[in-house]
């Protein structure tokens, strides 16, 4: 994370600035204080598993979604 650069992402469908010019999915979860048990994540239409959280990084202009799946009946 280079801290020195700024980029824009859609997120849940709101314009956000941040500090940086790629997060990894974890990063950005954490950033956000999304702490759910059970989220789902897509970066442009594509679901990122929970095991590639580390892996999968968000650049600018991406479009991210982090969806709280809530269980109940």
């Amino acid at each position: 994370m280079n801290k020195g650069k700024s980029m824009k992402i859609n997120l849940n469908n709101k314009e956000v600035s941040m500090a940086g010019e790629s997060f990894s999915v974890r990063e950005l979860l954490n950033l956000m204080h999304f702490t759910f048990p059970m989220i789902v994540v897509k970066i442009n239409g594509r679901l990122v598993k929970k095991e590639d959280y580390e892996r999968v990084f968000i650049g600018d202009g991406d479009n991210v979604e982090a969806i709280h799946l809530i269980s109940g009946g």
